[in-house]
């Protein structure tokens, strides 16, 4: 994932970053739950920011 942060992530990277496996954000995706997901051609693609706005909104209140 060289230079992350100035592209758009494929689903490995979202894999990777999230720390899950892609049969597990494929899944997700096909629930409708998980982050955002662009469809570029034939490809997936996901934007950085919209991955951890994601991530945060899944955050657990502290009880």
């Amino acid at each position: 994932m060289s230079n992350r942060e100035n592209r758009t992530w494929t689903p490995e990277d979202v894999a990777e970053y999230l720390g899950v496996p892609i049969s597990t954000l494929y899944r997700w995706r096909y629930i409708g739950y998980g982050p955002r997901a662009a469809r570029v051609g034939r490809h997936l693609r996901y934007l950085p920011e919209d991955v951890r706005a994601w991530l945060h909104e899944q955050q657990e209140p502290v009880v």
